[in-house]
């Protein structure tokens, strides 16, 4: 039987998030799981995957520009690009060791990549029908640094 959170903890969650964390950790530990703020640990838990989410998806929309900015924008190319793209490939190989978070990247790329064309169209100045209607790579190749290669 679950039972509701005592108002401490209640109100804890409500006024300091990290000792209401701690409170969590603490009551998992010594085993008292029916002590435990299941009301609010499951919100908590549930901002957690949401916010792992929009991470991905927005670092796999700012990979895909500058990508896309890379190959339909050759003279216009910076260091600053180059460094944009292995920081997002970086950053992406490190959130997506979770196989959740790389499955989730896989099945949202045909989406992110609309936004991120419109987005490299804007920054451009390129008709956005200038950029392949659908995401010409694969997600590993757009974690690959052979991804810049067929630019030149």
């Amino acid at each position: 039987m679950i039972r509701q959170p005592t108002h401490a903890l209640a109100d804890l969650y409500m006024v300091d998030e990290t000792a209401w964390l701690d409170a969590m950790a603490e009551l998992i530990g010594s085993g008292r799981l029916s002590e435990l703020d299941y009301v609010h640990l499951k919100e908590y838990l549930e901002d957690m995957a949401r916010r792992d989410r929009r991470e991905v998806s927005s670092r796999l929309k700012v990979l895909l520009v500058h990508v896309l900015k890379w190959h339909y924008q050759k003279e216009m190319r910076t260091p600053s690009w180059q460094t944009t793209i292995d920081n997002q490939q970086d950053e992406l190989e490190f959130d997506m060791e979770s196989g959740v978070l790389r499955n989730y990247a896989e099945s949202s790329l045909a989406a992110i990549y609309e936004k991120a064309a419109k987005y490299a169209a804007g920054e451009t100045g390129l008709p956005v029908k200038t950029f392949p209607p659908e995401c010409p790579w694969t997600l590993e190749q757009l974690l690959s640094p052979e991804v810049l290669q067929n630019g030149d």
